[in-house]
């Protein structure tokens, strides 16, 4: 999954969305020289990417994105599935979007000193062009893919991606669909466990 689905799975925890959002950027045993609970974070977060890796719905979605992009297919169903997160109502009750993106940021804001490099560097970015609530457009999506392919030493174009993304828009949101509860159930049960 990506940033706004690890977001919405940290379940208004602060130190666990930390976990999650850095996890990405720290390395083997490095979690234990974070404090406990942005260890579970960061241990949470590849529970969640295992999960998805492995579940039918989401090989499926992969399948449509596998033939121009092999390997990387999992990473643009990660960033697709983050475009219906955005737009799904039920996740973000009263709250907006935009209000819950600001939240996020807010809590990254109190431990930028605590951020690995990679994740440090980047982060300005994510908040000043609020990633977060632009996966809710297209464009957004879109952007994320650019920015997937150019951080690639293997791939050169990012255009078959988003008319890949449109062509099987159905078939994609199907798949969140069918995905999405069973995968907060599982993180929901993986989050409880670190909080006794």
């Amino acid at each position: 999954m990506n940033f706004l689905a690890h977001a919405v799975l940290s379940f208004d925890e602060p130190e666990i969305l930390f976990g999650q959002m850095i996890s990405d950027f720290v390395k083997g045993s490095r979690r234990f020289s974070y404090p406990p609970m942005i260890g579970h974070g960061i241990m949470l977060h590849r529970h969640i990417d295992s999960f998805t890796d492995a579940h039918d719905t989401t090989r499926r979605a992969r399948d449509l994105f596998r033939p121009v992009y092999r390997l990387y297919s999992g990473a643009f169903v990660d960033i697709s599935f983050d475009h219906f997160v955005a737009t799904d109502n039920r996740e973000f009750g009263p709250r907006s979007l935009f209000t819950f993106s600001q939240q996020v940021y807010s809590h990254l804001d109190r431990l930028t000193d605590m951020m690995p490099a990679g994740f440090a560097g980047m982060y300005p970015y994510m908040k000043k062009d609020n990633w977060l609530l632009g996966y809710a457009e297209p464009e957004g999506i879109y952007r994320s893919f650019r920015g997937l392919v150019q951080r690639s030493a293997y791939m050169t174009d990012s255009k078959p991606a988003a008319e890949l993304f449109e062509k099987h828009f159905v078939e994609l949101r199907a798949c969140y669909e069918a995905f999405w509860p069973e995968l907060k159930a599982f993180a929901r049960e993986e989050s409880d466990r670190y909080r006794f």
